[in-house]
């Protein structure tokens, strides 16, 4: 039996919701979409999440019955959550109303036949509180016309029916897993592409943390004075527009637009010039919103808004991890004061600096076959880190570290962990060079040729694949994608030939002949050294120049070994 259950499950806010529900100990129907049940199930799991109490069951909300299974009958529901809905610019008008508006009202029929009821909390949208808008309209866009179309149905049908009906309607919910509305717009500043900012100085896109308004939602059942009114959730600390633009920008270290484009004008422009969605400026305006009443009901549930800047970087940190989406967010990664770093960040076992012209998702498949925890960086200037010394990335990133980790460079980064363990023999354990390049021939054509940057830049993730002579993957996507922002791709070609230069190749091999610190080089057998080393190199074989990338676990195992080793040592 089941006290609760949630539609609309596998998505953004219907799985936060779940998840919050089996965490305080309720019974769960997760009702979602043929095909999704994994989906949720998973994310759940990765979450530390008990699933005993939950049931999962197929459902379309815009299908007769909400296409629920025949027979389908559950006992004891007292609280019924529609998270279900259309949320995405560009729809047609028969798909956003079918779930925004049919559905919606389907629901309620359907929550109206269970004997136990106590609540049904729908969630809609902050702008409906708007007297005049123009999202109001399906010419300018289907999501929100026909959000504004269902707020007085819903209100006037749930009296008919005798039910208790509560309407959240928060602002841009942001938090991991949001990919939509502003996050366009971030992901448009961190590509380079953001030239203006819409609106003016007043503009307010107000935000409201996903991990809050979760707590908000399912407190609404537990206060009865709650049934039959609707409130307005949202962080009214959110910065104007154009100074959280700037709050994102200094976060990532990337140029702010010093332009704003009224919208009127924006929507006039071709939409090939901005790359705005004219569905999407209908939320961009000067309105305020009367929050009093779910403030209110957040006191009262013991609830407080989490500081606004610190939502919105981490937000940022994960939509840069994640790539906007493409791929599962690392929760571990984040920037520190314009660096990029992923791990453990105090006691790591290993901390690993890549080469070029990848990143450090480059080790991602080496970290999964290791069992003790690692820290990885991307260099100043490169991947996502912002410019800065590349030989002064690990005496900043080490000094909050308390272990004497085993340092591992792959390429050119075995330049700048060569140098930190020569002047730091007493912070680190061991050292483990994968392929330097100051030990192998000089780069040639790359060099050479002007528009290095250029074609570097313009690499498509298989191409770039192609080039380095790996099979394509998720680490070689991402450095195709960080090469793509504006001035990687120089920087990369400006490190390789930085790093060719003879004065510093010959530094460094002087450097390994003196240093105290063990020592243990490793390569692969199609990409030999061009000169002689105090310890003979470790083979790795059918493997090239990009080893951790093609046999992940052989490369694990050598890091394995020189971490016990060092250890014993030690001992």
């Amino acid at each position: 039996m089941s006290d609760s259950i949630v539609f609309g499950a596998a998505g953004f806010l219907g799985r936060a919701a779940v998840a919050r529900l089996l965490e305080q100990g309720h019974s769960v129907i997760a009702a979602l979409r043929a095909g999704s049940e994994e989906r949720l199930t998973d994310w759940l799991r990765e979450r530390g999440v008990d699933l005993d109490r939950l049931e999962v069951v197929a459902c379309d909300v815009a299908a007769p019955g909400l296409g629920l299974p025949a027979g389908f009958a559950p006992s004891g529901i007292r609280d019924v959550y529609n998270c279900a809905a259309r949320f995405a610019f560009g729809l047609a008008r028969e798909d956003a109303y079918a779930v925004n508006v049919t559905g919606a009202l389907r629901v309620l029929d359907w929550a109206a036949a269970q004997p136990d009821l106590r609540r049904v909390v729908h969630i809609t949208g902050y702008r409906i509180t708007v007297a005049e808008s123009d999202e109001q309209h399906y010419e300018n866009g289907a999501y929100g016309a026909s959000k504004f179309e269902s707020d007085p149905l819903l209100r006037h049908h749930a009296a008919d029916l005798g039910i208790a009906l509560t309407i959240a309607n928060p602002s841009s919910v942001i938090g991991p897993g949001q990919y939509v509305g502003l996050a366009n717009m971030v992901a448009d500043l961190w590509r380079g592409r953001l030239a203006a900012i819409p609106g003016g100085r007043d503009t307010f896109v107000p935000i409201v943390d996903s991990a809050y308004f979760t707590d908000f939602l399912i407190s609404l059942p537990t206060l009865p004075d709650t049934a039959g009114r609707s409130y307005t959730i949202l962080d009214t600390r959110t910065p104007v527009l154009p100074d959280l633009i700037r709050l994102l920008a200094d976060h990532l270290r990337v140029r702010a637009p010093w332009l704003s484009i009224p919208v009127g004008i924006v929507a006039k422009l071709p939409r090939a010039l901005t790359g705005a969605d004219p569905e999407a400026l209908t939320f961009i305006a000067d309105d305020r919103y009367d929050t009093s009443a779910a403030d209110e009901v957040a006191r009262r549930a013991g609830l407080t808004m989490p500081p606004t800047e610190a939502t919105v970087r981490a937000w940022a940190d994960h939509l840069v991890s994640s790539r906007f989406g493409a791929v599962e967010g690392d929760p571990t990664g984040g920037f520190i004061d314009g660096v990029w770093v992923s791990g453990e960040r105090e006691q790591p076992v290993y901390v690993l600096v890549h080469g070029l012209p990848l990143d450090g998702e480059s080790w991602h498949a080496v970290r999964a076959e290791l069992d003790a925890p690692s820290l990885v960086v991307d260099l100043p200037g490169l991947g996502r880190s912002a410019p800065g010394e590349i030989d002064a990335v690990l005496p900043e990133l080490l000094a909050s570290v308390r272990t004497r980790p085993v340092l591992v460079g792959h390429s050119l980064g075995c330049g700048p962990v060569l140098r930190y363990a020569a002047a730091h023999p007493e912070r680190v354990s061991g050292v483990v060079l994968i392929a330097p390049a100051f030990l192998q021939p000089r780069s040639g054509l790359l060099l050479r040729s002007p528009l290095a940057a250029v074609a570097l830049r313009r690499m498509s993730a298989t191409t770039l694949a192609e080039q380095l002579g790996v099979p394509p993957s998720a680490a070689v996507a991402s450095a195709a994608a960080n090469l793509g922002r504006p001035g990687v791709a120089a920087r990369t070609v400006a490190a390789l030939r930085r790093a060719s230069e003879p004065p510093r190749r010959e530094e460094l091999r002087a450097l390994l002949h003196r240093i105290e610190t063990p020592v243990r080089i490793v390569v692969g057998s199609a990409d030999p050294l061009a000169v002689t080393t105090p310890t003979d190199p470790i083979s790795i074989e059918d493997a090239g120049h990009y080893p951790h990338l093609t046999h992940p676990a052989r490369v694990a195992a050598e890091l394995a070994r020189m971490s016990a080793d060092t250890a014993v040592a030690r001992h």
